[in-house]
């Protein structure tokens, strides 16, 4: 793990790194100027040792069971997106939460996953009981209705296990900011830029984003995700994790609920939110880079990462 100096991080805001490959500025000589709180660029032989391993004599209940908070009238294709990428990344069981229109598309286009219907037609309108679970992902596709709003917060003050709050529910926590300090432990919020100035106001430059994203993980005691050229996954101590893969293909619609689908089965498995949110990030951007070289930056879709997540996660694994 390389510790990153402010010129280093800087290099890295102007876009002329890449591939993890750093200038030399001295960031181990005495005297460099370091930033704040500790700042590190991830590598390969820093995920690897997170990954757990499996017995030949595991079963499914053995992998967690995720819940899966997603989709909208017309918003299908985020929760399908985010099912898609948790059934690929270890998750034992998963059912996803979804109003009664989506319930045939999901049925079919994802038969791993179990379905529950809300009681309402095409919104989320009402929590549901969250105990026999071991993580929960909340936001892609969801809307921002006033019934989904509602809804919303009454499912944050009885979900005791971690979370993983992405799209529609940071938006929607924009205007409910109070609720953040009563998050469950462990739990990982994957903003873009714009969801966290929603939440933290707006930034003048990514510096000044940075230092507002890990105000808020300290407020809340969570980790971020904070999406993007080189994420950053900041930890409630102010640590701050550069994340070397992915491009910019990637920058395309589905592919923070893919993210988002990838967090919540690690979390579901058992991971923490550190290591979660870090090798959740460093595998999305792995298959990212994968699809990269079949169908090149412009062509690339979400769907893309999902298919390459088992070529990544063999490869990260050592299987």
């Amino acid at each position: 793990m390389k510790i990153l100096s402010s010129a280093q991080i800087k290099e890295l805001y102007a876009g002329d790194a890449s591939n993890g490959e750093l200038p030399d500025t001295g960031s181990h000589s005495e005297g460099m100027e370091q930033t704040e709180a500790g700042c590190f660029l991830t590598e390969e032989k820093d995920i690897r040792p997170l990954i757990k391993q499996r017995k030949s004599s595991a079963h499914k209940g053995n992998f967690g069971h995720a819940l899966l908070i997603a989709g909208s009238y017309g918003m299908a294709g985020a929760s399908i997106l985010a099912a898609r990428a948790c059934m690929r990344s270890g998750v034992g069981l998963l059912t996803v939460h979804a109003p009664s229109c989506n319930n045939n598309i999901l049925q079919t286009t994802i038969p791993e996953a179990m379905v529950e219907a809300d009681a309402h037609e095409s919104c989320f309108a009402g929590p549901t009981d969250t105990s026999r679970y071991n993580a929960v992902g909340i936001g892609p596709g969801l809307g921002k209705s006033q019934e989904t709003e509602a809804a919303l917060i009454r499912q944050l003050r009885i979900s005791q296990c971690p979370l993983v709050l992405d799209a529609d529910a940071l938006n929607l926590l924009a205007g409910n900011r109070y609720i953040l300090t009563a998050l469950p432990p462990n739990s990982v919020l994957t903003p873009h830029p714009k969801e966290l100035e929603r939440l933290t106001g707006e930034s003048r430059d990514p510096y000044e984003r940075l230092a507002k994203a890990r105000a808020l993980a300290k407020l809340a005691n969570v980790h971020i995700v904070l999406k993007g050229h080189y994420s950053a996954i900041v930890t409630p101590e102010g640590k701050c994790y550069f994340n070397p893969t992915g491009n910019v293909g990637m920058a395309t619609a589905g592919s923070g609920d893919v993210l988002a689908g990838i967090v919540l089965a690690l979390l579901s498995q058992g991971y923490t939110g550190e290591e979660a949110a870090k090798a959740g990030a460093y595998v999305h951007g792995m298959a990212g880079d994968l699809a990269r070289r079949k169908y090149g930056v412009i062509s690339l879709n979400a769907s893309d990462i999902i298919e390459f997540l088992p070529t990544a996660w063999g490869h990260i694994s050592g299987q």
